[in-house]
């Protein structure tokens, strides 16, 4: 072999390993939030309580996730993240430790596709609903969400022409029947152009084959949201089977409960039990915020959560929150709320993490809430 044609072999054999090792380079990270608050709340049966809690506006967490570049736009995806709370440092999940995410996938050109415990297509576009991001201040996320599911299937398209495209799907994986039963759709679509954002997110739910209760679960969210230069303006409607009245708890006999739960089964009692499924509420929200400076935030919400079977299990809220940036990591906020239960109602207020503790039903069925938080807010 002559040498200059050894030399030219040997220069493109390590330019070849060269991009090769560009192109397969990974990189891992560790990011998390540290959201605490002082809570003050008061029923108008004359109860009060006063507490420092975890996750108003982001559940206190500690994540890893990671992108291995394959090339010819390939890449490998991950994220494992774990849910605490940092107010006494437990873990939220004493059964699984990645109890917030627990997901690998492949991204391509023609989309991304996962598998594992992931994020639900609602909670994902929460920022999109209100001002508050579906958290303490936000009527939509007093009424019912599920957060995420485990064995979880996913596409996600690229966003075409504005278009972004999501499905989901996760069996039920059961000892007995298909993986359709028991299992979980979800599917999104979400528009942005220019100030203008909508959208749309569901989910259905199937019961265990002959269940004595068939009505598949159902949560279907329209949202949209209008940037006019100082702030947003938002607009949520939701309809939703997905409440129930609890068999036992706190708010026994009232609709504070969730027929479907985080792994996707049917959590009131046997799956399939619960006659509070051929119920219907539609939830309808509108919300704005302004921003005063570079700094500071301020925005409100009203709703009415509207009871279609009419059994006066209904309720009307409306919140005022102010958010101050210390830097881009850390921001302070407070905020108020007031949630006015009908006569049968019991919707009780909740966060990005549960509110610890809370009334017991004789102060929340058919009664006013009034609530008041001062918090900090810090991503790492």
């Amino acid at each position: 072999m002559n040498k200059p044609f050894s030399r030219t072999v040997l220069t493109a054999a390590l330019a070849l390993s060269a991009a090769a090792t560009q192109a397969q380079t990974s990189n891992v990270t560790l990011y998390g939030t540290l959201d605490q608050y002082l809570n003050y709340m008061k029923s108008s049966s004359g109860k009060s309580l006063t507490s420092l809690n975890d996750g108003a506006l982001m559940r206190s967490r500690l994540g890893f996730r990671g992108t291995e570049d394959l090339g010819g736009g390939l890449a490998v995806k991950f994220n494992l993240e774990h849910g605490l709370y940092a107010d006494s440092g437990k873990q939220n999940d004493s059964t699984r430790f990645f109890d917030r995410q627990a997901w690998v996938g492949l991204a391509t050109p023609y989309g991304e596709f996962r598998a594992g415990r992931q994020n639900s297509v609602a909670f994902v576009r929460s920022a999109d609903v209100d001002y508050s991001g579906r958290t303490l201040g936000s009527l939509a996320n007093w009424y019912a969400l599920t957060a995420r599911y485990d064995n979880d299937l996913t596409y996600i398209s690229p966003r075409v022409s504005g278009f972004v495209f999501e499905a989901h799907f996760a069996p039920g994986e059961q000892s007995t029947g298909s993986p359709s039963s028991k299992a979980v759709w979800q599917f999104a679509v979400d528009y942005a152009n220019g100030p203008v954002r909508a959208g749309y997110t569901g989910v259905r739910a199937r019961p265990a084959a002959n269940s004595a209760v068939g009505r598949t679960i159902v949560f279907d969210n329209l949202y949209a949201n209008y940037d006019y230069g100082q702030g947003k303006v938002y607009a949520s409607v939701i309809r939703s089977n997905a409440t129930t009245d609890s068999a036992s708890g706190p708010l026994q006999g009232n609709n504070a409960g969730l027929l479907l739960g985080a792994t996707g089964t049917l959590v009131s009692g046997a799956a399939g039990t619960a006659t509070d499924a051929n119920r219907f509420h539609n939830v309808v929200q509108l919300s704005a915020d302004y921003r005063v400076s570079s700094a500071l935030r301020v925005g409100g919400m009203v709703g009415r959560i509207y009871d279609t079977s009419n059994a006066k299990e209904g309720a009307t809220g409306a919140s005022l929150g102010a958010f101050y940036d210390l830097s881009k990591r850390t921001t302070l906020y407070a905020m108020g709320e007031v949630l006015s239960n009908d006569r049968n109602g019991g919707f009780v207020l909740s966060g990005s993490a549960a509110v610890l503790p809370n009334f017991e039903a004789a102060d929340v069925n058919g009664q006013r809430l009034k609530a008041m938080q001062l918090g900090i807010l810090h991503r790492f």
